[in-house]
């Protein structure tokens, strides 16, 4: 484990604003985009919403644009918002009486309404693929019910914008299939609060040479509930490495276990909570490696890298499957490592093997990271894709 420990953040949420201030900051810019999510969440609000709006209100002064978020609570003031802005972007809402509302005070402005999505889940051909790849109850009729509803309203809510915006250009291709709709892609990028702390623990671990202990820990970080899936990709190659190397530890975060099996390691097995997105970047950036198994298939390769670069900007390197967007951003040996199903705890044994070269990739997974994917670098991606580029 590396050395480095930077004590935690006082986190809060920092998007928890009323609503008189979030119409204030849209009103600021000569040209005006209202990000519209049902509610603030840690995942796609924040990627595809919260982080938007940071970038375009970035700078000093009266700006040329300007952006704010809302929410399905705050659609009382729809006229304001709809009179306010010159361009609306729905992220990943499902149809219902209310979207319908707000697009229809955008439309009869004549102003811009797009759709933007970081996930194929708007395609109804697709739903048995979906509920498979994430392990839920294909027995239960309520899941059907459920997921068909929401994938045909997310598809209906798409179809009534002018064009789309997404993270990548494989789902790209997808949401022009099913759509016929134009589609722009801005990554998913880290924000200036997590950027900030994650410059901080890189320049502490690049300092000390990253200095490290003897035990070698291995990361498995969970978003969801859902990943049980992608898990048992790695789990016996996980158990393999942990029962033949004794300085290997295994470090499991978030909502997934690391199952019954490991029991036999004691405290080699360390579990953490959820945690913020902030803090979480602390403790990503203590191991050594950072593992993303993930089943290969239509749903997935439409997944965004941002595994990769949360923990590349961090110092830490990935060993992940082959998905379209791994694939395109590990160079296998260079800045991280690229293991087929059949071949986790060979790759895993590799990679161990291979320390002695961990803080030069280290170095050029930072900078790929970087490049790529920080906020500062986001902002004329975002003005193409909304039209004021």
């Amino acid at each position: 484990m590396f050395l480095t420990d930077l004590p935690a953040i006082a986190y809060s949420d920092p998007w928890n604003l009323p609503l008189t201030q979030r119409l204030q900051m849209l009103q600021r810019g000569g040209k005006r985009v209202a990000y519209y999510y049902e509610a603030a969440n840690n995942s796609t609000f924040r990627y595809r919403a919260y982080n938007m709006a940071q970038v375009l209100n970035s700078g000093d002064g009266v700006p040329e644009v300007s952006a704010s978020y809302f929410f399905q609570e705050d659609l009382h003031r729809v006229d304001e918002i709809a009179a306010a802005a010159d361009v609306l972007v729905i992220c990943r809402s499902a149809y219902n009486h209310r979207i319908n509302q707000l697009i229809s005070k955008f439309r009869i402005r004549d102003k811009r309404v797009l759709f933007d999505v970081d996930d194929f889940v708007f395609d109804t051909r697709y739903t048995h693929l979906v509920v498979n790849t994430l392990g839920l109850d294909k027995e239960d009729p309520r899941v059907w019910e459920d997921w068909f509803a929401m994938m045909g309203r997310m598809g209906q809510t798409l179809r009534m914008c002018d064009g789309a915006i997404t993270t990548n250009d494989y789902l790209a291709a997808r949401i022009a299939e099913f759509s016929g709709l134009p589609v722009k892609v801005v990554p998913n990028f880290m924000n200036r609060e997590q950027l900030e702390l994650s410059e901080r623990i890189f320049a502490a671990k690049k300092s000390s040479g990253f200095a490290r202990d003897e035990a070698i820990h291995l990361g498995y970080f969970s978003g969801s509930p859902s990943h049980n899936h992608d898990y048992a990709i790695v789990e016996s190659a996980l158990e393999s490495v942990l029962e033949s190397d004794p300085r290997t530890r295994l470090m499991v975060v978030g909502y997934i276990d690391a199952g019954p099996s490991f029991a036999r390691f004691g405290d080699r097995v360390i579990r953490q909570p959820f945690h913020d997105y902030v803090n979480l970047q602390r403790l990503i950036s203590r191991v050594e490696f950072n593992l993303m198994p993930l089943q290969t298939n239509v749903f997935t390769h439409c997944k965004s890298e941002l595994k990769y670069f949360e923990s590349a900007i961090l110092g830490t390197l990935s060993i992940a499957s082959p998905s379209q967007r791994y694939a395109a951003s590990i160079q296998d040996g260079e800045n991280g490592y690229i293991a087929r199903a059949h071949q986790w705890g060979s790759v895993m044994r590799r990679a161990i093997e291979n320390m002695d070269h961990y803080g030069a990739m280290a170095e050029v997974a930072h900078a790929d990271s970087l490049a790529k994917y920080a906020c500062f670098n986001q902002r004329d991606k975002i003005l193409q894709a909304v039209g004021l580029g």
